[in-house]
């Protein structure tokens, strides 16, 4: 008779022979079951080898089936996890290609335009600051394209018609719907701080955009965009927010300044970091901030980061800054942008 056992994997260190006495031979190694061959060497009667033999061969078959059991549910978890981060992968990469074109379209148009970077950025602020705390509306969510005749926001139209323009670029191209005026605006900024970081980095190689570039490929901080690109996907509003919330920054007193930053849960730092949004002639901006005990040390701050070769402090704070802004009043939609694709199930695939 023979009996089978469940054994580790270990090499054992001689196969057994019909007596119990050592092979000269080693044991083959198997990887989950080791088949040991035994005699009736305890001695016991027929009966009872039999019977110690049913219940061996019953503790086989019944580990083999769990075993077969626990093997078919991991492969089916797996399966369902496979599809399902599949599915998630191919919707990260329709809205990284998507927002890839955004940039491209935006770039292209702010290039022929740069002199409507103040006007993009004042545009995407006011856009903002439209958010109260207190009802929690308002905020990054399209509505100035509603509002762009309050006196806030005079001088903008050319920077809103820009977006315009380009947005229905984008538009004609996407495979997941409008891009909502909400990110348009948003993303303008971005690109519009883009270009001036570059063209502060081209000013400091001589007007040479070949070095200018490689600074600020070296140097810059392209990297710091991380969060602020996963921001994607805000709703656009359909009526515009209530008047009276952004102030007109030209003829605002710095006080009054200060307030508006700190009703949208921001300060004296973000106010000063974010000196060339609130209009066309960020030096005479900073010279009524400088006078405010509040702002005075960040403004000498980011005014000394802006002559640095990395303009590291200036630069990351004012993408930080823009970040927190760009979100203020939104939910954002993940999923946004992204369309109907085939089902890959992963477990049916041939490797």
């Amino acid at each position: 008779m023979a009996g089978a056992t469940f054994l580790s994997t270990v090499q054992p260190p001689a196969r057994l022979g019909a007596r119990g006495a050592a092979a000269s031979s080693p044991a083959p190694r198997r990887a989950l079951i080791q088949i040991c061959c035994r005699g009736n060497g305890d001695g016991l009667d027929a009966a009872a080898y039999e019977a110690r033999l049913r219940i061996r061969r019953r503790d086989l078959i019944g580990g083999a089936v769990g075993a077969g059991i626990g093997l078919e549910m991991i492969d089916g978890s797996t399966r369902f996890t496979g599809v399902a981060t599949a599915a998630d992968l191919i919707e990260r990469r329709q809205r990284s290609e998507f927002q890839s074109s955004i940039k491209d379209t935006l770039y292209t148009a702010i290039k022929a335009k740069p002199e409507l970077v103040p006007s993009l950025l004042t545009l995407a602020l006011n856009d903002a600051m439209t958010y109260d705390k207190a009802t929690k509306t308002g905020g990054a969510n399209g509505s100035i394209r509603l509002e762009i005749s309050r006196p806030e926001n005079s001088g903008l139209s050319a920077a809103l018609d820009l977006l315009v323009e380009a947005k229905k670029e984008i538009d004609s191209n996407s495979k997941g719907g409008p891009i909502s005026f909400a990110d348009m605006i948003q993303f303008a900024a971005q690109s519009a701080l883009k270009r001036s970081f570059l063209d502060a980095a081209i000013a400091k190689c001589g007007g040479n955009e070949e070095k200018g570039r490689t600074l600020y490929s070296a140097y810059g901080s392209n990297g710091q965009w991380g969060l602020f690109d996963k921001t994607f996907g805000r709703q656009d509003a359909q009526e515009p927010d209530p008047e009276g919330r952004v102030p007109v920054w030209s003829t605002a007193s710095v006080q009054e300044m200060k307030d508006k930053f700190i009703a949208v849960g921001l300060g004296p730092r973000q106010l000063a970091v974010m000196s060339a949004f609130l209009g066309p002639d960020q030096a005479a901006t900073e010279e009524r901030l400088i006078a405010d005990p509040d702002c005075r040390p960040w403004v000498e701050k980011y005014q000394r980061s802006r002559e640095t070769v990395s303009r590291t402090d200036y630069e990351v704070d004012l993408i930080t800054t823009l970040t927190k802004l760009s979100s203020l009043g939104q939910k954002i939609n993940y999923e946004a942008y992204t369309y109907p694709k085939q089902k890959i199930d992963l477990g049916k695939l041939k490797l």
